[in-house]
């Protein structure tokens, strides 16, 4: 019994002791890890370009006085709707010259003056028939493209793609970055006279632009904490209400570097007309410099941060001793 007991101490100590060599393994393996990650965010810091905000020559989406016409696109699905807003636009402009020319026809034609006896004709099936199917046939061609575009407005953006959320608040707007180490940027519209003086359009230019990459898709979900707001930005035909206690979500691509200026379009309080928004796209690289400015990390790091040898500790403890 005394050399089972002795035994029993001795495979217990070993095992004890194993588990505190793979502890201080796990240990030092996650301090190598972090310190390789901390060396790779500088490096990252010191190999990036720097972050320089757009000037006023990058301003690519924004009113226009005395225009007629919706802004110039600058993503695909605004490209799109601007093309079925364009054929609406002829569609509606073919049936107003058709009715006024049946109008003027029928003035003309049978009038008292040019038609003494009128006619005794109460029905014609082939004009009932036909000014039943051709409005049908019109309406089925408008609701093809038009049901296509809606669809398309709200696909699910991809896995891997960028989330941004904005928050509307009373009044000013909220940047925050989850994948990106979670900071948030506050937007406020900028004086009016530092707007003119550094050559931005006054009431549409703010003190921090909600900086995104252009080219690739960004899930963009919007919320309000106080009132219903609404985020639009016509340039890129984006428009999503924001909802307290909801969380609206819809895919954003900008084509081009720019700035792209909106407005708050929801009748949200006092100061509703100043709380302008401007998106700032800009190449990947710059825009990793502009996190890196903020504080904030890049999706690679923070994934790196997380992994630990905890799994390979596990995979390579010994199995305690029967």
């Amino acid at each position: 019994m005394t050399n089972i007991g002795a035994t029993a101490r001795k495979q217990l100590i070993l095992f004890i002791a194993a588990i505190a060599a793979l502890a201080l393994g796990g240990l030092s393996q996650a301090a190598i890890a972090q310190e390789a990650v901390e060396t790779a965010e500088s490096e990252a810091v010191a190999e990036a370009p720097a972050y320089t905000p757009l000037g006023p020559d990058m301003i690519k989406g924004q009113p226009v006085p005395g225009g007629i016409d919706v802004q110039p696109q600058f993503s695909a699905i605004g490209q799109e709707a601007y093309g079925l807003h364009m054929g609406l636009v002829w569609v509606m402009v073919i049936i107003s010259v058709f009715v006024l020319g049946l109008l003027l026809w029928v003035m003309l034609r049978y009038n008292k003056r040019a038609n003494p006896v009128p006619s005794k004709t109460s029905h014609n099936t082939l004009i009932e028939v036909l000014w039943t199917v051709v409005p049908v046939l019109i309406l089925v061609a408008i609701a093809v493209p038009s049901m296509r575009l809606l669809a398309n407005q709200y696909e699910t953006p991809p896995e891997d793609a960028l989330t941004v959320k904005v928050t509307g608040y009373q009044w000013y707007w909220g940047y925050t970055y989850p994948d990106n180490g979670g900071f948030e940027v506050i937007s406020n519209m900028m004086p009016e006279d530092e707007a003119i003086e550094k050559g931005f359009p006054q009431q549409l230019e703010v003190d921090n632009r909600m900086v995104l990459p252009a080219g690739v898709p960004i899930r963009l979900q919007v919320t309000a904490a106080d009132v219903i707001h609404s985020f639009a930005v016509p340039a890129i035909w984006f428009k999503i209400d924001a909802v307290p206690g909801r969380l609206n979500e819809r895919i954003m691509q900008i084509d081009e570097p720019g700035i792209y200026y909106g407005q708050c379009s929801e009748l949200c309080g006092a100061r509703h007309g100043y709380m302008p928004i401007a998106v700032e796209a800009v190449p990947m690289e710059q825009f990793q410099a502009w996190i890196l400015s903020k504080g904030g990390t890049l999706g690679g790091e923070e994934e790196a941060a997380t992994e630990t040898p905890a799994d390979e500790a596990a995979a390579e403890e010994p199995a305690p001793a029967a």
